[in-house]
């Protein structure tokens, strides 16, 4: 039985952390199960994620990022993702897609429909089944990050009002597709956030067991 989850949020949001602690679950209940991250995932993703990320490269164009990414997500897709769900595993993913529509879409200002269209382009139109949106402020999602010591990248460093314009991003193109996105606060306790994370996806794998049956 074949499942494709992502984690959406800005950085600091925790969904690092909580895919990890759902994959472990997962596992726990005998799931066949795959954890990658964007940018990376693969030998030739880490590499452009090297580029993405290092606060040196300032001088990087929007549509050069944009590219970046969506390089990176076809190769993981083409190596990882497709291959993993056609043997009807359960794939976790800290990141896809709709990052590039927050980030470089709602908060570089580019167009949405061009974005939507490389998109589909590079994932082969694979989409996830469920898309968990981890929110929290960029102010308290940022202070996590320092307060952690966690590597501070290139658009961690981007003003506030662009952390912003990504939220409110984020949570438009989540009220757009409420069937495929759930909104979790993610401003309590690790524990209070995986308990609400697990009663979502094992609705969710109720669900498909179900049609199966």
């Amino acid at each position: 039985m074949s499942l494709f989850i992502s984690f959406e949020g800005p950085d600091g949001s925790g969904k690092t952390t909580q895919a990890r602690l759902l994959v472990e679950w997962l596992r726990q209940q005998g799931y066949p199960v795959m954890l990658t991250r964007e940018p990376g995932g693969t030998d030739i993703g880490e590499q452009i994620r090297m580029v993405l990320h290092d606060p040196r490269n300032t001088e990087m164009d929007a549509r050069t990022e944009i590219l970046l990414y969506s390089a990176s997500r076809a190769q993981l897709v083409a190596q990882c993702i497709k291959p993993a769900l056609e043997a009807g595993h359960i794939v976790v993913s800290d990141r896809y897609a709709d990052s590039t529509l927050a980030y470089q879409g709602y908060g570089r200002g580019l167009d949405l429909e061009v974005l939507r269209a490389i998109t589909a382009f590079a994932t082969r139109g694979v989409l996830p089944d469920l898309t968990l949106y981890l929110d929290v402020t960029p102010e308290e999602g940022l202070q996590r990050r320092r307060a952690e010591g966690r590597e501070w990248n290139r658009l961690d460093a981007e003003a506030s009002e662009f952390h912003h314009r990504v939220r409110a991003g984020y949570l438009e193109l989540a009220s757009s597709d409420p069937q495929r996105w759930v909104i979790i606060d993610a401003a309590g306790p690790v524990e209070e956030v995986q308990a609400q994370i697990r009663k979502v996806v094992g609705a969710v794998l109720d669900q498909k067991h179900n049609i199966m049956l």
